[in-house]
């Protein structure tokens, strides 16, 4: 269950109804990973006023130590029950929090005031947006000491059943609880490779959107490893078979209505929705670093395995890096199927509304369609085009946005920067290492 407009005598009286022993403050740092402060009930009145405090140094991305004190303010429409008890023997809550300096003011390093930032620039247009995020995952079996594999469960494939699908019970659960918490689950299904799942769920306005998608991946880890497996939300945990995306369908609202439909546009479309479009194509580059942040991400992007490398869009395939679905009037809307579900959602909704805004703000004009097999044309064919690539690497990706003064704006001085820092960091130390690749490779031969 989820509240709408609860204020603290309302959620005090809930916590008193349901028994709620204690209380998760939850907030995300600067790469998504998802934190949190538990308190006891009775310290609801106390958090509901903001003067709960928590040691914002020890966080990966947000200040130094001498800088270190930091507030969270929970947000109560974000309120929900647990799916699980409290080791108290109670019931268990959440509510999410944005993060405050002790001035009282929004911490720039807070990813959600990130994103609300971006969506209040939307506001001045006189647009919201409307977000839903498709998270896929695979499920691993543990080895004898509770540990990861990768090894599967299953040998199921795309929308397979029990008993070939062994995760069928695991993901039943997941999707009732996810219920009981206020989701409103669309599907839930195997995808393509083995031990690879997915479960869908109602679009929603982006802060709740991204919100969604912080508490999904927690609640799925929590409920796999009662299975006795291991949820994952890595890109590409095995090679040779399709990786994990997170599409992404976006849409503009005004007043309500969904300002990218319109019957006499072109495609079906309004010239709102193809400025947006534009956007985003144009700006792809820039953020992809943000939407695809590991070193794994860019195993996913490649040819053949049904992930975008492309920059283009179409109505009638799945290769191209943004497609438009084929239901319009209130329905219409992008697909991005490039981001990963490693990414920060709220930093990834941030830069994409950041890039589609633009490209309404400037009346950037849309690109042709693709309609062919982007993977089959010769690298001449898409140079005819006018079809660029993707970044192949984590570095590339960060060097192209080191460079972007649009994610700059989306994401703030402090989140841009350490978000740098963090990943160039990260590319290092991976560069650095000698792979079992090589060993395999290169051992015995040289």
């Amino acid at each position: 269950m989820t509240s709408d407009n609860y204020d603290s005598r309302d959620l005090t009286a809930l916590v008193r109804e349901h028994e709620v022993s204690s209380i998760r403050l939850q907030f995300t740092d600067i790469l998504g990973i998802i934190k949190n402060v538990a308190i006891p009930a009775s310290q609801l009145p106390k958090a509901l006023d903001g003067q709960i405090m928590f040691d914002g140094s020890s966080i990966e991305g947000f200040v130094r130590i001498e800088e270190s004190d930091m507030f969270l303010r929970p947000d109560p429409a974000s309120f929900a029950l647990l799916p699980w008890r409290s080791p108290e023997g109670g019931a268990s809550a959440r509510l999410i929090c944005d993060v405050y300096t002790p001035e009282g003011e929004p911490f720039e390093g807070c990813p959600r005031c990130a994103l609300k930032r971006v969506t209040a620039r939307a506001a001045r247009m006189g647009f919201e947006m409307m977000a839903g995020m498709e998270a896929e995952f695979f499920l691993f079996l543990r080895d004898e000491q509770g540990r990861a594999t990768t090894r599967t469960h299953d040998q199921g494939s795309y929308y397979d059943l029990a008993p070939v699908d062994r995760g069928e019970q695991a993901r039943q659960q997941m999707v009732e609880a996810l219920t009981r918490m206020g989701f409103e689950i669309e599907t839930s299904h195997h995808e393509s490779a083995p031990g690879q799942h997915e479960i869908d769920f109602r679009y929603a306005e982006a802060v709740t959107t991204a919100d969604n998608i912080a508490t999904f991946r927690y609640v799925v880890r929590v409920m796999a490893r009662d299975h006795g497996l291991h949820a994952t939300f890595m890109p590409k945990p095995v090679y040779g078979v399709n990786g994990s995306g997170m599409h992404t369908h976006q849409s503009l609202f005004r007043n309500g209505q969904n300002a990218f439909a319109d019957p006499s546009g072109r495609w079906g479309l309004s010239a709102t929705a193809l400025n947006y479009l534009a956007g985003l194509i144009g700006h792809a580059r820039e953020f992809t670093a943000i939407t695809n942040p590991l070193v794994n991400s860019y195993k996913r992007l490649i040819p053949g395995y049904e992930a975008p490398v492309y920059i283009a869009w179409s109505e009638r395939n799945r290769s191209p890096f943004i497609r438009v679905p084929s239901k319009r009037g209130g329905s219409s809307r992008l697909e991005i199927r490039s981001p990963d579900p490693s990414c920060n959602p709220y930093l990834a909704l941030a830069v994409m509304l950041q890039a589609g805004l633009d490209g309404v703000e400037r009346r950037m004009p849309a690109p042709e369609p693709v309609n062919r097999n982007l993977y089959r044309l010769s690298e001449r064919e898409r140079v005819e085009l006018g079809v660029e690539s993707l970044p192949g690497s984590l570095r590339e990706a960060l060097q192209e946005m080191s460079q972007s003064e649009l994610v700059h704006n989306a994401l703030g001085d402090h989140i841009f920067q350490r978000f740098l820092e963090a990943k160039q960091i990260e590319y290092s130390i991976y560069r650095s290492q000698v792979h079992q690749w090589e060993v395999e490779q290169y051992l015995s031969v040289f």
